[in-house]
């Protein structure tokens, strides 16, 4: 039983750690101080869901209609051109942090957090598939890995949003602040162009 909770704590953390728009969005307001708690609860509880149906058998689903995948690629890489511009828009406003914590409302928030979840096709063939596929593989103790793999989420999330706003006083200063909101829209149009080109077909 021990064995698979770490097995999947693993490898749930190995999934959700690389950089991607999810995370630099928590990042971002984790810093901004804007919503921290709110988006960090979205993000985790999202995951878990996705991990439970993954485990539950709707990774199935998505195997065997990849055309879903491609409304999502083509939706979230618009969403995340236009996260793209907002955060250039916002490294060019000399008031640097506090025009990021003034621009969004707590309802923006909230929608921003769910489409940069929701409208990612990879947290359908991260999470949902190849998680759902590994729990599995556990047998009887599958759910035992998925609550280690959920637990990985809970973990991550929290501590990079909790963990950003902890270093708000440093970060948040308006020339650090133009960098981060730069280096976020870079990322965000790199991972709008990667779902542009990927083939996302399930394997």
């Amino acid at each position: 039983m021990l064995q698979a909770v770490v097995t999947g704590f693993v490898t749930g953390l190995s999934l959700i750690v690389a950089i991607g728009a999810q995370n630099a969005y928590v990042l971002r307001q984790g810093i901004a101080r804007r919503q921290t708690a709110t988006v960090v609860a979205i993000c985790a509880v999202s995951d878990v869901l996705l991990i439970v149906a993954g485990v539950g058998g709707v990774g199935l689903v998505v195997a065997q209609h990849p055309d879903v995948l491609l409304v999502f690629r083509i939706a979230g890489a618009a969403y995340l051109l236009w996260f793209a511009f907002q955060s250039f828009r916002s490294a060019a406003r000399a008031t640097g942090l506090r025009a990021a914590t003034d621009g969004t409302g707590g309802r923006g928030v909230v929608v921003t957090a769910l489409a940069l979840t929701f409208l990612n096709p990879h947290v359908y063939l991260d999470t949902v598939l190849m998680l759902g596929n590994l729990a599995n593989q556990q047998g009887a103790l599958r759910w035992w890995f998925a609550a280690g793999a959920a637990t990985a989420s809970v973990v991550w999330f929290t501590a990079l949003g909790f963990g950003g706003r902890a270093l708000a006083p440093v970060l948040g200063r308006p020339k650090v602040w133009r960098v981060i909101d730069i280096a976020i829209g870079c990322t965000m149009l790199a991972i709008a162009a990667m779902l542009l080109v990927a083939d996302l077909t399930p394997a």
